[in-house]
């Protein structure tokens, strides 16, 4: 069986970063974990001009949180810890001196829809369709609303959560400002984020650099302890009987 992972890679001025898990790439607590350390340690890479965020495989950019942890949750410390692995993930990339550009090949759930509205620039196919599903295992989506009510806005927010089973195309995705792009294949994904990146190296670091402390400049100040409350709620919401059984049902399906 595959093992789960998390790489950094550098080519050409262009630091990748890839995930993978064999659960349509849902993230564990220590793949979180890995994903926060290696976005901020390109932070002072002076032969770094820009973040490439991607999964491995064709179906799912990110399915969330691993299903299985969550049912190992026993306290209410290990689930706001847990959580805490998205809402740093998150600030990861909010606080990053680097544009983080995102590719989304495939659906992408909860947690996997934070990390594509917290990133500055996305591409995605049009197999990739976005669904928050927390209500519907007894959570709730809050350590991931800043980022997500940020990039499409408070109405558009709640249309998805209170919808937790209605999936959203890829290009109401785009439609809404999720997405910058998308396209018809992987292979016309993977060439568009190419060109894109190529480009973005070309430019003068200093100056992206200083971009993308605007892009961030207005009201994300206090997301530090903003996340940390979210995560508890989450935290507290998950060791719940009927969060437990609703868990344990999707993971049966």
């Amino acid at each position: 069986m595959d093992l789960a992972y998390v790489k950094a890679t550098l080519t050409n001025r262009v630091a990748e970063i890839e995930f993978y898990s064999p659960a349509s790439n849902s993230l564990n607590s220590e793949q979180l974990k890995q994903l926060s350390k290696a976005i901020l340690s390109f932070d002072d890479r002076e032969d770094v001009s820009v973040i490439h965020l991607k999964s491995s495989g064709e179906k799912a950019f990110c399915a969330g949180a691993s299903f299985d942890e969550l049912l190992e949750i026993e306290t209410l410390d290990k689930g706001t810890a847990f959580f805490m692995g998205f809402a740093n993930v998150i600030n990861a990339i909010r606080k990053s001196h680097k544009i983080v550009v995102t590719s989304i090949q495939g659906k992408t759930v909860g947690g996997g829809v934070g990390i594509a509205a917290a990133s500055d620039y996305v591409f995605a196919t049009d197999q990739a369709s976005v669904k928050l599903s927390e209500l519907s295992i007894g959570i709730g989506p809050f350590v991931i609303e800043p980022a997500v009510s940020r990039k499409i806005g408070l109405a558009n927010f709640t249309e998805l959560t209170l919808n937790p089973t209605e999936w959203k195309t890829a290009v109401w995705a785009k439609e809404v400002g999720l997405y910058a792009k998308v396209a018809t294949s992987v292979v016309e994904l993977n060439k568009g984020v190419s060109e894109f990146l190529k480009q973005l190296t070309t430019y003068n670091s200093q100056a992206l650099s200083a971009l993308k402390r605007t892009l961030w400049k207005d009201n994300t100040d206090d997301w530090g302890e903003l996340l940390k409350e979210r995560a508890a709620i989450s935290g507290k919401l998950v060791l719940s009987e009927e969060t437990k059984k609703a868990l344990a049902q999707f993971k049966n399906k």
